[in-house]
């Protein structure tokens, strides 16, 4: 005869998109599988699960991660924002719609880990990036459909746009 296994759940509460969410978890959930199987945030993507994409990019506390590297019980108490919180009262973020108007996406399979590496990169070094400082960046994001060059052309743009927005609060 054999034993009964008993499975272990702990307890995980973060705020994701700017809403309080808990659940009880395997402790080996990882935190894409959390956003994607516990709460149906399909927009982060897992395309590797060796974390070389980048299409999982999260930001965890405001900081872009690569969410099939973090266990969801290690952002317990955590903010996540995903790529569907990133658009506001249903227009989109300016990122965005920076990829959309520049043709930033072709399958659309990275895009969203793109998307939330770029928020972070205008984050860390503000809305006058050069080329070469994004392509540098996105060194962690991988497209198989384009040669990048509307990626680089889209987050210039968005980073642009995101400056733009930024300006009247800064004056206020």
């Amino acid at each position: 005869m054999s034993e009964a296994t008993t499975i272990v759940r702990v307890p995980v509460r973060l705020t994701v998109n700017g809403k309080s969410v808990s659940a009880e978890i395997d402790p080996r959930t990882l935190l894409v599988q959390f956003l994607r199987e516990t709460l149906d945030l399909t927009g982060t993507h897992v395309g590797c699960d060796t974390s070389q994409c980048g299409a999982c990019v999260v930001h965890l506390d405001g900081v872009a991660v690569k969410s099939c590297t973090v266990l969801a019980a290690q952002a317990d108490g955590a903010s996540v924002t995903t790529i569907e919180g990133l658009a506001t009262g249903g227009k989109l973020h300016p990122m965005q719609e920076a990829f959309r108007e520049n043709h930033g996406l072709q399958c659309g399979f990275c895009t969203p880990g793109m998307i939330m590496s770029a928020v972070d990169l205008v984050a860390r070094f503000g809305p006058d990036l050069d080329e070469a400082t994004i392509r540098e960046n996105l060194d962690g994001n991988i497209c198989r459909c384009t040669g990048y060059h509307n990626i680089v052309k889209s987050v210039a743009a968005g980073a642009a746009a995101m400056g733009s927005a930024e300006a009247p609060r800064a004056a206020e």
